[in-house]
């Protein structure tokens, strides 16, 4: 088994489910007794940056590249494991491991391969239009990114350079996702189905089952548009004050989650949560309500709720489809449809005795699916894999191996 794991991650100005996975595993892996290196980088540095550095790092950092090439020489670890690496790591880094014979794992908690914004979500709605497509060309007309072609531009630019240079297929031994559903949207993207492991995400330490006997509804997340929060209030108008509503979390749409709670009946805004406060009212909910309108890579929150014993009420898309299972660890709904939301809400609310049959069973479900055991379990088999393999110090033996033609990163771009 790897015992020495060199960990890259690059934070975003504000912290969410990404940085909180990429922690998490990093403490679980330390505690199994593993040497681990982390470095990372931070994306409040992006305010001191010029719009040349802006545009040119996120497709080639040079910075990056000798940052960590030297890591791994100082460290030599047995595998290099990127969480996020945009926009600041950049895929270099991939270039600086294979310079030193070092196998990659690509922890993907997104969808930018295949989408300038990683959310195959836009004005509003779910937007496939660069799915499948060589470059998300699309997305900078539209401004996906940040609302902004110049800043989308930058984004589409380093999916389609590196596709071009078949970094994708050839720079990365790994790839790992959280679910199926995931998985299968970024092998329509063009990553390979046969380097992509599913591992769902975990919570460590496991909290104590909570008792539901709160008789409120949490939601749980950022404050934002695809989160489905539009939605959630015109279902909660249409239930008239039968339940009340927790919101917990901060973001984007904060001010229209301020006007819901002084204007729709049993809405109440609790602001952002020190986690162990999330779970406790997770723990006392009679329910957590998960509308989410894009295509969730995972679903962190109705983990976590599994975990407090709550069942979910969750919006049929994506992957929170895939981990509430309609009947039994919860209850699905039209997305974006609040009467199919306040239908299932008072589904739940009408039928006490199966709600709480549901509740021992979501508690199951969590220890089956989401432990740290069996996250761990899981990474040995990742790792291993990837070091069972010959060493692939050049890239362009890299690129021979799975039959690809090797083509450098531009000269321009690598000179950054």
């Amino acid at each position: 088994m790897p015992t020495r794991i060199l960990f890259l991650h690059n934070y975003y100005q504000q912290r969410g489910g990404e940085d909180e996975s990429f922690e998490s595993e990093v403490r679980l892996l330390k505690s199994r007794g593993h040497d681990v290196v982390v470095h990372t980088v931070h994306n409040d540095a992006v305010d001191g940056m010029s719009r040349l550095a802006l545009a040119a790092t996120p497709v080639w950092s040079r910075a990056s590249y000798g940052t960590v090439r030297a890591l791994l020489r100082q460290h030599r670890p047995d595998v290099l494991h990127c969480n996020n690496t945009f926009p600041l790591l950049s895929p270099s880094v991939y270039y600086a491991a294979r310079a030193e014979g070092v196998p990659v794992v690509q922890h993907l908690r997104n969808y930018r391969l295949g989408c300038v914004n990683g959310l195959f979500f836009r004005d509003g709605h779910v937007c496939e239009d660069c799915l499948g497509a060589r470059a998300p060309w699309r997305g900078v007309q539209h401004g996906c990114y940040r609302g902004s072609r110049a800043a989308s531009a930058a984004v589409a630019a380093m999916v389609a350079v590196h596709r071009a240079a078949h970094t994708w297929t050839t720079m990365v031994d790994t790839y790992v996702t959280m679910t199926e559903f995931a998985k299968d949207k970024l092998v329509q993207s063009g990553l390979p189905a046969d380097r992509i492991v599913v591992k769902p995400n975990f919570l460590d330490p496991v909290p104590a089952v909570g008792s539901g006997s709160g008789g409120y509804a949490v939601f749980a997340g950022r404050l934002s548009s695809e989160k489905g929060l539009q939605t959630l209030f015109e279902a909660w108008e249409r239930l008239g004050g039968a339940i009340e509503l927790k919101v917990i979390g901060d973001g984007p749409e904060a001010a229209r989650v301020e006007r819901a709670a002084a204007q729709v009946p049993g809405v109440s805004w609790l602001g952002r949560q020190p986690l162990e406060r999330v779970h406790e009212l997770m723990g006392e909910a009679r329910l957590v309500v998960f509308p989410s309108e894009w295509f969730e890579t995972f679903g962190r929150v109705a983990m976590e709720s599994f975990a407090m014993g709550t069942p979910v009420v969750a919006a049929d898309i994506g992957a929170v489809a895939e981990l509430v299972d309609h009947g039994r660890t919860g209850l699905r709904f039209r997305p974006g449809d609040p009467e199919s939301l306040a239908e299932q809400v008072g589904w739940a609310l009408a039928h006490p005795d199966a709600w709480q049959a549901m509740r021992a069973e979501v508690r199951r479900e969590f220890e089956a699916r989401f432990t740290a055991d069996a996250t761990y379990e899981t990474m040995v088999r990742i790792y291993e894999r990837v070091t069972a393999r010959p060493a692939v110090a050049p890239a362009r033996r890299a690129a021979a191996a799975v039959g690809r033609p090797y083509v450098a990163p531009p000269v321009a771009v690598r000179g950054v």
